[in-house]
């Protein structure tokens, strides 16, 4: 999966199992300009570990054309956002890592086996390392190559170039203000994601099964994501101070659950200060956290 460069797309493209979603970025770098969705029909986009995702490729297709093309500029690099049931994201403590790229990820790789449904050696890696006082704490995203290069030739068959690749959670956290202890929640159709971060580094992240996909109530997303909210506390001795909700229409009833959970702030991820008027009311706003992330980050 590819790490960003300085000229970032201005155009990002969320594939879900059930909906396109793209947007595209002001001049200004910190607002959204334009957006758009596509309703995929169901089955079309199935997100696995293991399976390839995309059982209806022309389908997608005509999504992705008219979503793309309705929002496109000249430039057609694209950062393309997949689901989070196609990636597994893990967080990984080290003593020590080589500091050559290639032995680094060489070791995470090898840490990764036996964790992994699939055979690690075909799959894409891609991480980031931040030193501790500890040691090392590597946030490591891998997905099998043929998965991910499933997604990116759908871009390429209609002329785009996906130069990087997210998995929708990790690209919704760019969109979160996370200095002190931060819990992010993001629902979708198949799966809630949550990541727990502090001073703007991951600390916990997990992706659970959610048959209900974004018709779970607050009650039901609260109870979900309590005891990863226990662990956390448990294990860093932090209390969550803020929280953060993506991917549910109901989130006055999830922030009334989670904030008396927790006692934390509870807020929407996707702010309206960061779409532009033009553009609030064209997408529901509680769907865009992928896409907004990806592009103001």
């Amino acid at each position: 999966m590819g790490s960003k460069s300085t000229n970032k797309p201005r155009l990002a493209c969320e594939i879900a199992s059930d909906r396109i979603l793209v947007g595209r970025l002001a001049d200004n770098g910190s607002t959204i300009e334009a957006c758009a969705a596509y309703e995929l029909a169901p089955g079309s986009v199935v997100p696995d570990l293991v399976e390839g995702n995309l059982r209806q490729p022309e389908v997608l297709r005509a999504g992705l054309e008219s979503a793309l093309n309705s929002v496109a500029v000249r430039s057609k690099d694209v950062i393309a956002i997949v689901p989070d049931a196609a990636v597994r994201v893990m967080l990984l403590e080290f003593d020590t890592l080589p500091s050559d790229a290639e032995e680094a990820a060489g070791v995470i790789r090898f840490r990764m086996k036996k964790s992994l449904p699939f055979d690690v050696e075909k799959a894409k890696l891609s991480y980031h390392v931040n030193k501790t006082a500890e040691g090392v704490r590597v946030v490591a995203a891998v997905a099998l190559a043929n998965i991910v290069e499933e997604y990116e030739k759908a871009f390429r068959d209609l002329g785009f170039s996906p130069g990087v690749v997210l998995p929708s959670m990790l690209a919704a956290l760019g969109a979160a203000d996370a200095k002190r202890p931060t819990l992010v929640v993001k629902v979708d159709a198949r799966t809630t994601s949550i990541a727990v971060l502090n001073e703007d580094q991951l600390r916990l992240f997990r992706t659970l099964e959610n048959a209900r996909g974004a018709t779970i109530t607050g009650e039901q997303l609260a109870e979900e994501v309590y005891p990863s909210v226990v662990f956390f506390q448990d294990t860093y001795h932090l209390n969550i101070e803020n929280i953060y909700v993506a991917g549910i229409s109901e989130s006055a009833a999830a922030v009334a659950a989670l904030r008396a959970q927790t006692e934390a702030e509870v807020h929407e991820l996707v702010v309206s200060s960061q779409l532009q008027e033009t553009v609030a009311g064209s997408v529901p706003r509680w769907r865009m956290a992928g896409v907004v992330g990806a592009l103001i980050s």
